[in-house]
């Protein structure tokens, strides 16, 4: 960053390709070529940083401390091609649907929206305004199997777990975890579901869906556990916690000639840890077909 105080506030991978889309705390939206470590083109319009971004296709969309959400086609100049304005304060979750047909948001406002993949210049309203949580709705997570189904977590005031059909409109499940949840992560391997958890426990639980039942609690570390990335091959999961280390957990993979016994007689889960000296901001995994997990980090220095 140009500027010593600026930061990386968000990052993102394109679903296919080596572009990485990465927000600032100066405004702006980057896209750059991670290969040749070249930036492609900044793009400008929010009024405050940019801490959460998700790809549908060649749309990214990101979501600022202002509250608003913006589309930014980046095939063309003039790439912001819609506002979105549903919060009344800081976007700090954001994913499109695996279909691309809906987008959640999660707000500091305690809301979370469900948008339409139809969009315009001019009037844009959520398709549905969930206010169940009682606090910020940082985690939000889209069934890979179920497109129309979206897991979303509140933070210390609420710490549940909700889930919701999206073509309905209605929440089919809440659990209460005991916990802040930062992090919501669905595995392709497993119908599970892994959360990442702040004040009190600062672990990571793996949940069988849907019956919520609790699979494995993952300890280590210290601090809230602010994020979750998971490798492209779905067998292991990446977080990093204000302890300001990351840890790389084996936690889905699969010996198929075993799959049929029970979950702890089939599958082990080990992980990795590293220091980072400072706290971790926004993460991702590269989407490449490799299945070795390759980590980018926004760091923040005090």
């Amino acid at each position: 960053m140009p500027n010593s105080e600026d930061y990386v506030s968000s990052v993102s991978w394109i679903k296919e390709g080596n572009y990485l889309a990465i927000g600032t705390s100066n405004n702006e939206v980057q896209l750059w070529d991670a290969e040749n470590t070249k930036r492609i083109r900044s793009m400008t319009g929010h009024a405050a940083r940019v801490g959460a971004l998700s790809w549908n296709s060649y749309i990214l969309s990101s979501g600022s401390r202002s509250g608003y959400i913006h589309h930014h086609d980046v095939r063309v100049p003039d790439h912001h091609v819609a506002t979105l304005g549903g919060h009344a304060q800081e976007v700090c979750g954001l994913k499109w649907s695996p279909d691309g047909k809906y987008l959640a948001s999660g707000g500091n406002d305690n809301v979370l929206n469900v948008w339409s993949n139809s969009y315009n210049t001019v009037d844009n309203s959520p398709l549905h305004v969930f206010t169940q949580h009682q606090a910020a709705v940082k985690a939000v997570a889209w069934c890979p199997w179920q497109p129309s189904i979206l897991a979303s977590g509140g933070g210390t005031a609420d710490r549940h777990i909700r889930f919701w059909n999206c073509n309905t409109g209605q929440c089919i499940k809440s659990l209460d975890t005991k916990s802040q949840v930062c992090s919501l992560l669905w595995s392709n391997e497993y119908k599970e579901v892994i959360s990442s958890h702040g004040y009190a426990n600062n672990e990571l639980i793996i949940w069988k869906y849907p019956s919520m039942i609790k699979v494995a609690e993952l300890t280590g570390h210290t601090s809230r556990v602010l994020h979750m990335s998971m490798s492209p091959d779905g067998t292991s999961v990446v977080s990093a916690a204000a302890d300001e280390t990351l840890r790389i957990w084996k936690c889905f993979d699969v010996d198929k000639t075993k799959k049929e016994g029970s979950h702890h007689n089939y599958r082990k889960i080990w992980q990795q840890h590293f220091k980072t000296r400072n706290t971790v901001i926004s993460m991702t995994c590269s989407s490449s077909s490799s299945s070795s997990c390759r980590v980018l980090v926004g760091l923040l220095a005090f």
